[in-house]
């Protein structure tokens, strides 16, 4: 098969072309950007300067719903919708210029939560004018337990000594599903979550309805990120502002697998988890790992973790960890 590479401008007129035919519209036009590549350092400053792949055979219509990638799309041109691509082939955004693009017509940015923002009254203390909180299916990627929270240090519930450390974050793996909460927030609240949320990779998806219905706009995603484009892009190189971050809790590495949950925030989650129905409450029991990527939380609250979800968090803490 031939391919060429094309710009979001002959995206928008490619799906001018075919308004009533979205298949074909989805298969001539969509945007590659390989996870098998080293992620990019830039920006799409522009829809000009963002390139496409031309595949004409790119479909996911016959493939089993749990098979099935949930798909991205890129923010609107001129009010056009634009293309839908695979998740393995993702869009990173890396400053407030991109966030912008995919904000909606009455500037409101969807969030996807998978952990403590399974928690409706959790999102709610983070982002109080939040709208629309809803349960969607996020397909291609899985729940991992591999990354050292500074905020369990500050707030006195880690347990280093046990390396009981670990906060969750999402990452590509092709045949998982996640049940996930989406929602809106308003384009004020978007520089202070990016600067809360500095250590991860900011994805642009498509989650679905609980029916397989894709959302008819992109949410931001939380994913893993790596120690070191971390330190050069985030950090900017310095060894001070990573201590401000990490090193004064003596995290000398962020994105680990040898850690376990926060036993505290693990309980949380799974209690958050269970408040939205037994589907969203499986799902997370069985579809979220360990560092190992083979322990399940379910069989982990049965037998290392046992006793976890008997102990209460500390008297200052009930509510924001609550579920």
């Amino acid at each position: 098969m031939v391919s060429r590479f094309a710009s979001v401008v002959d995206c928008r007129e490619t799906f001018l072309n075919y308004p009533h035919d979205f298949q074909r519209a989805r298969g001539t036009c969509i945007r590659k950007t390989n996870l098998n590549q080293p992620w990019p350092s830039h920006s799409p400053r522009t829809h000009r300067e963002t390139s496409v792949y031309i595949s004409p055979q790119t479909t996911n219509s016959k493939l089993p719903q749990e098979q099935r990638p949930s798909v991205l799309v890129m923010s609107s041109y001129g009010g056009a919708f634009m293309p839908q691509i695979n998740q393995s082939e993702l869009t990173q955004l890396n400053d407030l210029s991109d966030f912008e693009l995919l904000l909606s017509s009455d500037e409101r940015l969807s969030i996807c939560g998978f952990g403590s923002l399974l928690s409706e009254r959790s999102a709610r203390s983070t982002f109080t004018d939040l709208t629309n909180f809803r349960l969607a299916r996020l397909n291609g990627f899985r729940r991992v337990f591999a990354h050292a929270a500074p905020i369990f240090f500050q707030r006195g519930i880690a347990k280093p000594q046990t390396k009981e450390i670990s906060s969750l974050s999402v990452e590509p793996c092709q045949g998982e599903s996640l049940i996930v909460t989406v929602f809106e927030i308003q384009r004020s609240e978007v520089p202070s979550f990016i600067e809360r949320e500095h250590e991860f990779r900011f994805l642009a998806v498509v989650p679905e309805t609980l029916d397989g219905i894709p959302f008819t706009s992109p949410a931001v995603l939380c994913a893993r990120y790596t120690d070191e484009e971390y330190f050069e892009i985030r950090c900017k190189g310095s060894k001070e502002i990573y201590f401000q971050n990490y090193g004064r809790y003596n995290i000398d590495k962020i994105w680990r697998d040898d850690i376990f949950p926060c036993r505290v925030y693990l309980r949380h989650c799974v209690m958050a988890a269970k408040n939205l129905g037994d589907e969203a409450y499986n799902n997370f029991l069985d579809h979220t790992y360990l560092g190992d990527r083979k322990t399940t939380i379910r069989k982990y609250l049965a037998s290392k973790g046992s006793g976890i979800m008997e102990e209460e968090p500390p008297e200052p803490l009930k509510t924001r960890y609550g579920g």
